[in-house]
């Protein structure tokens, strides 16, 4: 099957849920779903098209908007799924009813940029420390770092 047949038969199946196809590269496909139609879109890719390794989630600060980007793969090629949340109401559904594996990845987004992912079943934070200040999301492009001053044991500061 090439690409575009498998985009056709994509968008035969979810219809209005997909915004917007693209295919970059030869077996590379983007999807663009709006938030509220991530979930059906994932269950219609497991589904339907066989789409069950999510190899990761990543996020991009975009300023007034983060876009959140799904990439699955399967032995014809790689696809992902993108969807948008405006920053100043950052939430997004769980797949995780659909993926079970994509809790480490949701809750890596949720500390990295503070995006609120309704529904998760574990919201505890994965990679910052215990004592990491709360409203600090560090791949946000206003954060900053503060190094704390130097002190060295028996030496000067």
């Amino acid at each position: 099957m090439t690409d575009a047949e498998l985009i056709e038969q994509i968008n035969g199946k979810l219809g209005s849920r997909i915004r917007e196809t693209a295919n970059p590269a030869p077996l590379r496909i983007f999807l663009t779903v709006d938030p509220g139609d991530l979930v059906p879109a994932v269950t219609g890719l497991r589904d339907d098209f066989g789409y069950t390794h999510l190899s990761t989630i990543s996020g991009v600060d975009l300023g007034e908007a983060f876009e959140i980007l799904y990439h699955f793969g399967r032995h014809q090629g790689a696809l992902t799924v993108r969807t948008q949340v405006p920053r100043d109401k950052p939430h997004v559904p769980t797949i995780t009813p659909v993926i079970p594996g994509a809790i480490l990845y949701e809750r890596e987004i949720q500390e990295m940029f503070g995006i609120t992912v309704d529904g998760i079943p574990d919201p505890r934070r994965l990679n910052l420390p215990d004592d990491w200040p709360d409203g600090q999301y560090p791949l946000r492009k206003d954060w900053s770092f503060e190094r704390p001053e130097e002190i060295i044991p028996g030496g000067r500061s």
